[in-house]
């Protein structure tokens, strides 16, 4: 190989070397999850759409700082029952290690007709917990410290999921309900619409999936809390 060669090869080695450093990964792309409904289920199919998330879109609900990014964070938007009966559409911000799984937990409660009053992103509530809570608002991600602690909660990760907040409270050590509307449903002997209770379908939708349910812990205990770490 002549000296022309030689150098004509590095510059083309140097180069081919730059753009691969420097070419952007591949963007995420959406995905969807459907599940054809059963036989006489009375219900449309199962749809669950997976999409990335920026941070405009997390609003409050992320900061810099926080312990993942958006990069890290997918929106689903997914069919559930509603207390009246009818299909509606929700929106969960979940971490992207979690969003097929937890769309398809979801699909459990659809088919289940587990009935959901509401499911909105926090940022809606200006990310107060205690007033999406209030609004008995089932949501995901949220980047803030633990109930009562200083320590990230697992809803900053996106890896965990509150369930109908009112009819499933969050109840402290020395026994305050949050929220407090949801004060009626402490007493779990209770069946009413939208309740979680141990070895139930959306307990199970949940526990045989490796998720832990906050309504087996002693104290606090957390009827509406999952969580996948």
């Amino acid at each position: 190989m002549n000296l022309r060669t030689r150098v004509l090869a590095i510059v083309t080695f140097t180069l081919s070397a730059v753009v691969a450093v420097v070419a952007p990964a591949p963007a995420a792309t959406a995905q969807t999850v459907e599940v054809a409904a059963p036989a006489g289920s009375g219900l449309p199919a199962y749809v669950a759409v997976i999409k990335p998330v920026t941070a405009e879109r997390l609003a409050s609900s992320w900061h810099e700082g926080c312990p993942v990014g958006p990069d890290q964070l997918r929106l689903v938007s997914l069919n559930f029952v509603g207390f009246d009966g009818a299909v509606h559409r929700g929106e969960l911000v979940v971490n992207a290690d979690r969003a097929t799984e937890v769309a398809r937990v979801f699909a459990d409660l659809y088919f289940g007709r587990f009935p959901i009053e509401r499911m909105e992103t926090v940022e809606k509530y200006n990310s107060d917990d205690d007033a999406s809570m209030a609004a008995n608002n089932t949501s995901a991600f949220n980047c803030r410290a633990i109930t009562g602690g200083t320590a990230w909660s697992n809803h900053s990760y996106g890896r965990a999921i509150d369930i109908n907040t009112v009819q499933n409270p969050y109840i402290s050590g020395s026994g305050t309900v949050y929220p407090p509307n949801g004060a009626p449903y402490a007493d779990r002997t209770q069946t009413a619409p939208g309740m979680i209770h141990a070895g139930d379908r959306t307990e199970q939708a949940f526990t045989t999936r490796g998720w832990t349910w906050g309504g087996s812990w002693d104290t606090p205990i957390d009827y509406q809390h999952f969580e996948k770490p």
